[in-house]
């Protein structure tokens, strides 16, 4: 049984299996060295045509093949016999396997494309093992300076005093700019938010995913910001392999609670497909004039988690989260063991470094962990205490081996 999502009142499920796809061609596999052939990717002209877009800087020919010769193309990358995809407007996208790593199909899977709020997982994928999420934040106002009201916003205020959990919240369930501004700001420590989305790049190289870089952490336009869909799988798979994440992006409302400077806030998930489509563990979406609509979401089938990625869509005739159903059905509909290619691992992780909290910032008051300079304090004593035992015993030491001289 496949599931469809409907976007707009005039979109039925019916229209959704309904949609015009181009059949997929099954090609003898490429030489090694060789790019996959071209495949025109299975597409829908949207009512309304976009507006244009800067073209991106082209992809490096060594980093086309990351995962497998099959997805070196611009066009659609398929298993042979596989059923029709889904003609969709989005202008790459990607399915894939979150466990076994098998890529299932993709559509332009490593072009440079523009992410809007999506990015605000990698974001996640860079801070989250860095931020104590007991750790209290003082929202300053250059936080929200460059932010426009309209925005996508979590709703903090200057002076305002917020856990990183709650910020978490803020930024995977209402999109908040400003959570994501504020983050990037603590996690980026003594270089505040620019080291934020430094350590966002250094984790989208260490991911290897490698069309990927961001200049803001919301995922709000700035110059040279791109990701892939290739890409995008990669960091999901890197979020949704940690408990605190799936447990904040499956969360449908939550409360935070009033401080002595900022009240309480309500926070509502954002409409994705939690709780539309059957089996999804959580989703984000993303839009601007420029990206378009994006989206990249986790759905569980039969024991399997696949994942969609997204980017380039049109509101009609479905939307962003209509096709993503449509490729997840697709995806479902492919039999285990079906792939085109791989999501590769990341490079050796190196330690996290803790963020030390500066001014204005502390521990929660009911947080049991240790802070950074206590737990060096704590080792300093302790290596002293190892000294000064371990002196006179070396000196005993030292006068027998001479008397046995």
């Amino acid at each position: 049984m496949t599931f469809g999502f409907v976007s707009t009142p005039s979109v039925t499920a019916a229209a959704l299996g309904a949609i015009l796809v181009l059949p997929t061609v099954a090609v003898a596999p490429p030489a090694r060295a060789a790019a996959a052939p071209y495949v025109p990717c299975p597409a829908v002209k949207p009512p309304v045509p976009p507006p244009a877009a800067p073209s991106p800087p082209p992809v490096d020919p060594a980093h086309r093949a990351v995962g497998g010769q099959a997805l070196a193309t611009a066009g659609l990358a398929a298993p042979a016999g596989a059923p029709k995809a889904p003609a969709v407007t989005a202008t790459s996208w990607l399915v894939a396997d979150l466990d076994s790593g098998a890529v299932l199909g993709g559509c332009a899977p490593h072009e440079r494309r523009t992410p809007a709020s999506v990015q605000k997982l990698l974001l996640a994928a860079a801070l989250m093992p860095r931020l104590d999420p007991t750790l209290m934040v003082q929202v300053t106002r250059a936080d929200l300076r460059d932010l426009d009201p309209e925005s996508s916003l979590m709703g903090v205020i200057p002076g305002g005093r917020y856990s990183v959990e709650s910020l978490w919240l803020g930024l995977l369930l209402k999109s908040g700019n400003d959570a994501a501004n504020a983050l990037a700001r603590v996690g980026g420590g003594a270089a505040g938010r620019p080291g934020g989305v430094q350590a966002m790049n250094d984790e989208a190289r260490r991911l290897r995913a490698y069309q990927t870089h961001a200049a803001t952490p919301s995922g709000l336009d700035g110059p040279g910001q791109y990701t892939s869909a290739y890409d995008l799988a990669l960091i999901a798979r890197a979020t949704f392999a940690r408990e605190d994440f799936c447990r904040y992006i499956a969360t449908r409302r939550a409360q935070i609670p009033a401080q002595p400077s900022n009240p309480g806030l309500e926070i509502v998930h954002d409409q994705t497909l939690l709780g539309v489509y059957p089996g999804t563990v959580g989703g984000k979406t993303g839009f601007t004039d420029q990206a378009r609509q994006t989206y990249v979401g986790v759905a569980e089938r039969d024991g399997r988690r696949l994942a969609v990625t997204l980017l380039g869509a049109e509101t009609a005739p479905l939307g962003s989260l209509g096709e993503a159903s449509a490729l997840l059905n697709w995806g479902f509909d492919l039999p285990e063991g079906a792939s085109v290619g791989e999501l590769v691992g990341p490079e050796e992780k190196t330690y996290d470094q803790p963020v030390v909290p500066v001014k204005g910032e502390r521990q929660a008051e009911e947080s049991s962990s240790l802070s950074w300079p206590a737990g060096l304090g704590l080792g300093a004593a302790l290596a002293f205490a190892v000294l000064v035992l371990t002196i006179p015993w070396w000196r005993r030491a030292a006068r027998r081996e001479a008397r046995e001289r």
